[in-house]
């Protein structure tokens, strides 16, 4: 049996449904079908409301049905009251970008890092998209290796500058990357220890050494520390992306500096030196360099000894020869002082024996 109306009940029962919805208002809709310029959108009242295409989405690429599923509810904005056939104008657009500014606010607040996806590279800095809202990293705020990104890529950033009026959003990727060096160097150097061999790889070599990182922090590797053996310049023995264990023999908190050495995991051949030499041993040793001074000669693998350069121009006048890095020659240790890794050389008598 169907129920039966009059007039008046009937205006009484649609005045349930009309909720005097007015511009600006926020309301809770269920999508109901789509056409082909929008999507038609239950929201209670009298008629159906219509959200256009152009107030779905801030990306124009995007297809209505993907952004508003049908029978889901959203949230929407009532843009334009209703027109001569009751139907209110909606948008979910402004209501979405809305609560992201918001979420940016408390984001801002708490200096926490967000996700972006990089819109466009243009002039002077990277244009971001963060849910339909853009914004924008500055040339300066940029980590090195972000320079070079592509549309599309995903970055970590943190918020410097928002204003939701005036749709201004800067934003830093330097900031994130300086946030998480140094958290990074904070746990490094809770951990590290001086003597202790860690692993690192070379990240950048320099004329006075190499740097090393090392758990993520750059560490000095200097030239002196690179081998017992004289090295002229550190690419004699290195590469940049070479995997090495190095030792730490340096840690300076307050300039959160850490120093580190590669001979020291190697054999010690001054250990080996006094064994095997005393003062008075006539050696023949390889010449390393030649200084103003003198030159330093070779009398064990990576053990050197100086020649004073009095006796250097002695050997070359009375054998008249020129002596040069490489040449080998016969020398007599004069003074031996393992402890400070020092041996001074003269030139062996004819009534001195050569070691064996």
């Amino acid at each position: 049996m169907v129920e039966q109306y009059s007039d008046c009940d009937f205006e009484t029962l649609l005045s349930k449904y009309d909720y005097n919805f007015k511009r600006g208002d926020i309301v809770k809709g269920v999508v109901c079908a789509y056409e082909s310029d929008g999507a038609i959108v239950d929201i209670g009242s009298k008629s159906a409301a219509f959200v256009p295409s152009y107030e779905v989405s801030s990306d124009k690429k995007a297809r209505v049905e993907d952004v508003l599923q049908r029978n889901t509810e959203y949230e929407f904005l009532i843009t334009q009251d209703c027109d001569e056939n009751g139907k209110f104008t909606l948008s979910y657009k402004k209501v979405h970008l809305a609560h992201t500014w918001a979420e940016l606010e408390k984001i801002k607040e708490a200096d926490e890092t967000i996700a972006v996806v990089v819109s466009q590279i243009v002039k002077g800095g990277i244009v971001v998209d963060i849910s339909g809202v853009q914004g924008f990293i500055p040339q300066g705020q940029l980590c090195a290796r972000e320079t070079i990104c592509n549309p599309g890529d995903k970055i970590e950033v943190k918020i410097l500058t928002l204003d939701k009026s005036q749709h201004n959003l800067i934003l830093s990727n330097k900031k994130v990357f300086e946030t998480n060096m140094a958290e990074t160097r904070k746990n490094v150097f809770s951990q590290v220890e001086v003597g202790q061999v860690v692993k690192g790889e070379v990240v950048r070599i320099t004329d006075f050494g190499a740097f090393v990182n090392v758990g993520g922090v750059d560490c000095l590797l200097p030239l002196s520390q690179i081998s017992w053996k004289w090295v002229e310049h550190p690419t004699d023995l290195l590469k940049v992306g070479q995997e090495i264990n190095v030792e730490i023999i340096d840690i300076d908190h307050d300039k959160q500096r850490i120093s580190l050495s590669l001979k020291n995991t190697e054999p010690d051949p001054w250990i080996r030196a006094e064994e095997e030499l005393k003062e008075g041993d006539v050696k023949e040793g390889i010449i390393t360099r030649i200084k103003p001074f003198g030159a330093f000669v070779e009398v064990l693998p990576g053990v050197e000894a100086l020649l004073p350069q009095s006796a250097l121009v002695e050997y070359q006048n009375s054998t008249n020869s020129i002596l040069n890095a490489g040449d080998k020659i016969d020398t007599k240790i004069v003074k031996f002082n393992p402890k400070d890794k020092r041996i001074s050389l003269g030139l062996p008598s004819v009534s001195d024996t050569p070691g064996e």
